[in-house]
């Protein structure tokens, strides 16, 4: 908008400035009558000065004849009759003068102050008035490009800051959206993460295992054997503080190729790539494992002196049905080692044929 705007005056000094200055130096109009007026007296000089030599003869007599012929033809013209009195009777007096001269008269000094030096007086007189004119139409000239100069340096000023308001509602309104785009990307991140352990919720599962659609998964269910023993026996702070330690555990026993859930008080679960059973056995292996090898104490544990894990895992194909089929058979294999003592793992091949899973069992 500011451009066009600035566009616009160009536009607009160009065609004000430009015919008026032709105007002005082509001297159109009645500006012209000065200069008519000034070759008008010259010729009438020079006739003068031809009837005032002492020897006047019939060469310079014609040649007299000539010049006050031409100076005639630029004194007769309208703008003179019509603004300057002494026009009329200084072309009678020419007139007069011509007919002598063609007559071949005697012209007297007398006839030659009536009849040239009257015009001549007249012709500077107008070329007098010319002048003052040429110079009052400068001046208003001048004046009019000044106080146009001063409307295009004002409009100007006036458009750069406009520019400048419309860059800084921009600005602003562009720092508003980012402002808004990332506060809702903080609102998204919150709300698909756990508060406590920093990893993802049951709705960041749910999204990710959709956003994967058609690619093979590994699902690892992860139950922390008699939780609420722990907490009943040390409280719920240093509760807190074992989710977290094993939250840190499970994703460096992963070697943090899975993307980790909290699903609910004491369970989390492990989403990733999985091409084939061996990968989902063995990341179940290494979990039990590397829980066993931090020793965490449990003081409360009805078989054990340390914490322990019940993992049970499936390998499913991503979208809504084959996550349903994927995570059913998880939680079965998981509910069969804690029936089974907990403290191990389990893993269920899943075939999803409608609504049915048969569950083929590996475990330790």
């Amino acid at each position: 908008m500011s451009f066009t705007l600035l566009m616009l005056l160009i536009a607009y000094q160009t065609r004000w400035v430009y015919p008026e200055i032709h105007a002005y130096f082509s001297q159109a109009g009645n500006l012209t009558g000065q200069q008519l007026a000034t070759r008008s007296r010259d010729y009438l000089q020079e006739t003068l000065d031809l009837l005032l030599e002492d020897s006047l003869n019939e060469e310079n007599r014609h040649q007299a004849h000539f010049q006050l012929e031409l100076a005639y033809s630029l004194f007769d013209i309208g703008l003179y009759h019509n603004e300057y009195s002494c026009t009329r009777p200084s072309l009678a007096a020419l007139d007069e003068l011509k007919v002598k001269l063609r007559s071949g008269e005697g012209v007297l000094a007398g006839d030659l102050r009536h009849s040239l030096l009257a015009p001549i007086r007249c012709l500077t007189e107008i070329e007098m008035h010319q002048l003052d004119r040429r110079n009052s139409v400068t001046a208003a000239f001048v004046e009019d490009t000044r106080r146009h100069q001063g409307q295009v340096l004002i409009g100007s000023l006036a458009i750069f800051l406009l520019g400048l308001t419309f860059w800084w509602m921009h600005e602003r309104h562009r720092r508003s959206a980012e402002r808004a785009t990332r506060e809702s990307l903080e609102w998204m991140t919150r709300a698909l993460s756990d508060p406590l352990t920093g990893v993802g919720n049951r709705s960041a599962l749910h999204q990710d295992v959709l956003a994967c659609e058609g690619q093979p998964m590994g699902l690892i269910l992860i139950d922390i054997d008699f939780f609420k023993q722990y907490n009943d026996c040390l409280g719920h702070p240093d509760g807190d503080k074992l989710l977290r330690d094993l939250a840190r555990l499970i994703d460096e026993t992963l070697g943090g190729q899975a993307r980790l859930y909290r699903m609910g008080g004491d369970e989390f679960a492990a989403l990733f790539d999985c091409a084939d059973d061996g990968v989902l056995t063995g990341h179940c292996e290494r979990l039990v494992g590397g829980l066993r090898e931090a020793a965490l104490h449990h003081p409360d544990h009805p078989s054990a002196a340390t914490v322990t894990f019940s993992v049970g895992a499936a390998r499913f194909i991503a979208g809504q049905a084959g996550f349903d089929a994927g995570y059913a058979a998880a939680d079965q294999a998981l509910y069969r080692v804690k029936a089974g003592g907990r403290d191990g793992w389990q893993v269920a091949q899943v075939n999803a044929v409608a609504d049915r899973s048969d569950l083929n069992l590996e475990e330790s």
